[in-house]
């Protein structure tokens, strides 16, 4: 079989879990040598840039385990088998910020490490908010926090935030918002 100019001759799942694949195919290079690749599959995602009249973010701070640090993050999560990202995101909100939103931008499709990596994220603008019940996450491993925008920006530019979909869904949302 053919992925791009390589011919792969044989692949295996090398782990598998709810949350990621890791498959690591054999290939023979454009250039006749042989070698392999590893991808690591971990699924579609979105991200949520739920932005009040007031211009106030709704943000999550969190624990990471992969990296081990309590770090910023968007509303953010897995779109399930056959659910649209635009569904993914509005439950995703709600789920964790206990908001839902009239007024929905789509922001872009990104691939955070397209080396090893299979896990899409899509990104939107959530506005026209309405505060519900608190999200059912927020009871126990996060915080919930509102900040202004304009500080946000600063955060992904500083490193404060460092979760890619977030940076780049903050960064669009200021260049749409003209900030």
């Amino acid at each position: 079989m053919k992925r791009g100019p390589f011919e792969v001759t044989g692949s295996k799942i090398v782990y598998q879990n709810p949350w990621i694949k890791v498959r690591e195919d054999e290939i023979i290079r454009p250039n006749g040598e042989k070698g392999i690749f590893g991808v690591v599959d971990a699924g579609t995602g979105v991200t949520v840039v739920a932005l009040d009249k007031d211009n106030e973010v709704y943000i999550i701070r969190e624990f990471h385990y992969a990296i081990e640090t309590n770090d910023y993050i968007l509303p953010s999560g897995g779109i399930g088998q056959g659910e649209e990202p635009l569904s993914a995101a509005k439950r995703e909100l709600e789920e964790e910020a206990g908001v839902t939103a009239k007024k929905w931008t789509f922001l872009g499709k990104y691939n955070p490490l397209t080396m090893i990596l299979n896990s899409a994220s899509y990104f939107f603008l959530a506005e026209e908010l309405e505060e519900g019940e608190q999200g059912e996450e927020e009871k126990g491993l996060i915080k919930i926090e509102k900040i202004p925008l304009k500080t946000v920006v600063e955060m992904a530019v500083a490193g404060e935030l460092n979760h890619s979909g977030s940076v780049i869904s903050i960064l669009l949302t200021a260049r749409l918002k003209e900030l």
